[in-house]
């Protein structure tokens, strides 16, 4: 057993996790959300990304572009939870939490589609 795709696979997964877990519930109702969910399927996400820089193939370069998708859309889904705590009159509305969890369902996409090539990867590989 190779350690270091032990640690690769899991981190692609708990990204996935996480990020559904955040997306999971109500649309628009902040109580189903928690901020620190988001919080760690961001950083997760990170260091999956980190993971992804070595791999110089071409799945790796697919790997990669969806890491960065999803790093991409959790941290706007991050400043958009700023933004609406700490910047806007109205704090975080209804709809402002339905503008967060759609940003997360984008990153969960993509993290989806990153699972589905790393279970793909490790079919087609031979002993």
């Amino acid at each position: 057993m190779n350690l270091e795709k032990v640690v690769f696979g899991f981190f692609i997964v708990l990204a996935a996790t996480l990020n559904f877990g955040f997306f999971v519930g109500e649309l628009d109702n902040p109580t189903h959300h928690d901020i620190y969910e988001l919080f760690a399927a961001l950083v997760v996400s990170l260091v999956a990304t980190v993971l992804k820089f070595g791999d110089r193939t071409q799945i790796g370069a697919v790997h990669l572009s969806t890491s960065l998708v999803a790093d991409l859309q959790l941290f706007a889904a991050a400043m958009i939870w700023g933004y609406a705590a700490h910047v806007s009159p109205d704090g975080v509305t209804p709809e402002m939490v339905a503008r967060i969890v759609s940003m997360s369902g984008g990153a969960l996409f993509a993290n989806v589609v990153s699972v589905i090539i790393l279970i793909s990867e490790t079919i087609m590989q031979r002993r």
